[in-house]
């Protein structure tokens, strides 16, 4: 039960439909579409369009999408992976050639063919119920006719003044007078407009073909990248098979890799070797769930890469042998010191979203341009920002994520879905680049190991490990107890650089009819029920 004295937030209830996701604007939109006979994908599909406008360091159509869905208030869940591959010119040779020992950020390399646009139109038309031009047609409006500035998204621009100054078109449309849009003022992206009509009016054939993918190809092009409309024109996203963990009487479903789903379930798993009890924030279950992330992550930099190009060994990651050896490793009396070193990309801009209809159709889906505003770059006449995806690859011969044509990165962006008894019970996801493996199992944990309910788990306090060592990067709010006794076990706990990730979750109580959500108290966001 929520402590009413705390100057946090109840959970929203309510009894016919709920989207809840981190923009106030998109909540709103993903309820005008249910409550205009929309179903839960057009929702989520019409949220991430919105979040693409009125979030633009966060997402874009310029991004990858992931998606898993649950029919009817079924536990049968489909997956769809839409992210993109490399042009089919790209190979290590070209960066070895330039002396680089990783992706640069802001630079063509790291531009993936979008499948943002690919997932939403296919997804739409398997399982969305609306017109895709009204799907579409809000965020048109908002790009068209302006939308308002809030906290957080204010706050993530601003941070990015100076990678948007260094590109003149994403200078001229996202610093208007010279700066990041302050709150309350009010921004426009004619450009963007123009091409989500032509996505509405044309379908996927408005973004990868005609004038809008010779925009992207020829900007990239002209900036020394290697894509071609044939790149673009052959983009497609896969259904693909959830992979699956059982965890305290629940089933937790994740896309397969190339993303890091599995690794979530990991997490669980070694989790799930060891009780629950006491303080969900005790320095004991704090220190657990930090080596279990940290010796997760270690098999997923390993390992993790795309199936249609190397050997991924997913068996085995789920494995109650794995499990047991990397449970077994954990000491909670002082940290671990032997772990192979592993490389981590940092915490990334992403929004997610979680809707639930009155037929309990389920949507967990997330959308991402990695960094905030991804590379930075702006095709100049379609006003698409490209993301930078491509920053994942390993740069090093031999390893499985290592950057090949044609191949799909490591992607840290993972939807979320619990189901038991036969039918769908949780729509969830946690935004945060690398911290959204960890998060998933550290917000699964708190639900149905503590009995939290779910905003209470998505306020507590988080960190996350660094990749140097026994490093813990922590938000201001743990405990300083609990700091310090972690510090005492051989953790390093470090300031964290702002607030880490965010969360929006859904949950379906059959035995009330009603829908319990929770929303990120970090982000603008809110969830709301019809």
């Amino acid at each position: 039960m929520r402590n009413f004295e705390k100057p946090t937030r109840s959970v929203a209830v309510a009894r016919h439909a709920m989207a809840a996701t981190s923009h106030p604007s998109a909540t709103l939109v993903a309820l005008q579409i249910l409550a205009a006979g929309g179903n839960a994908m057009d929702a989520a599909i019409a949220a991430s369009a919105v979040q693409c406008v009125v979030e633009p360091g966060s997402t874009g159509i310029g991004g990858d999408c992931f998606v898993l869905y649950a029919a009817g208030g079924s536990d049968k869940v489909v997956a769809y992976n839409g992210s993109g591959r490399t042009p089919a010119a790209l190979t290590l040779d070209w960066f070895t050639e330039r002396g680089l020992a990783e992706v640069p950020r802001h630079s063509p390399s790291a531009v993936t063919v979008p499948g943002a646009i690919d997932a939403w139109t296919r997804l739409h038309a398997d399982h969305g119920r609306m017109p895709f031009a009204d799907v579409l047609a809000p965020a048109i409006r908002f790009a068209e006719e302006g939308y308002g500035i809030s906290p957080r998204v204010h706050h993530d621009w601003q941070l990015e003044e100076e990678l948007l100054s260094s590109e003149p078109t994403a200078a001229r449309i996202f610093l208007p007078k010279g700066r990041a849009p302050g709150i309350g003022e009010v921004h426009h992206q004619p450009e963007l407009a123009a091409t989500l009509k032509r996505i509405a009016a044309e379908g996927r054939d408005g973004f990868y073909t005609g004038a809008v993918a010779e925009d992207m190809v020829s900007y990239l092009r002209s900036l020394g990248g290697l894509h071609t409309l044939e790149d673009f024109a052959a983009a497609q996203g896969d259904y693909v098979t959830p992979v699956t963990t059982d965890f305290r009487g629940h089933t937790i479903h994740e896309c397969p890799p190339n993303g890091q789903g599995i690794i979530a379930l990991l997490i669980l798993n070694i989790l799930s070797r060891f009780g629950a009890k006491g303080d969900p924030q005790s320095p004991d279950r704090l220190h657990l769930e930090i080596e279990a992330t940290r010796l997760a992550y270690a098999a997923r930099d390993a390992w993790i890469a795309d199936p249609e190009k190397a050997h991924v060994p997913v068996e085995e990651l789920l494995s109650d042998a794995l499990a047991d050896r990397l449970a077994g490793m954990i000491d909670l009396k002082r940290a671990m010191t032997d772990l192979p070193a592993f490389d981590m990309p940092l915490h990334r801009d992403t929004v997610y979203i979680s809707v639930v209809d009155r037929d309990r159709n389920a949507v967990s889906f997330i959308n991402s341009v990695f960094d905030s505003f991804g590379t930075g770059l702006v095709a100049p006449r379609s006003g698409v920002v490209l993301h930078n995806r491509g920053q994942s690859f390993s740069l090093k011969p031999g390893h499985p994520n290592v950057v090949a044509p044609g191949k799909r990165p490591l992607h840290t962006i993972i939807p979320g879905m619990v189901t038991r008894g036969g039918r769908v019970e949780m729509p969830f996801g946690v935004m945060g680049g690398y911290y959204q493996a960890m998060g998933h199992a550290h917000l699964i944990s708190k639900v149905f190991d503590y009995s939290m309910d779910l905003q209470e788990a998505i306020d507590l306090p988080r960190l996350i490990p660094k990749s140097e060592g026994t490093l813990v990067e922590a938000e201001h709010t743990l405990p300083a107890a609990t700091a310090s006794e972690l510090e005492r076990r051989g953790f390093s706990l470090v300031p964290a650089e702002g607030p880490i990730g965010g969360a929006q979750a859904i949950r379906i109580d059959w035995e009330n009819g009603t829908l319990i959500g929770g929303s990120e108290s970090r982000k603008d966001g809110i969830a709301l029920g019809l």
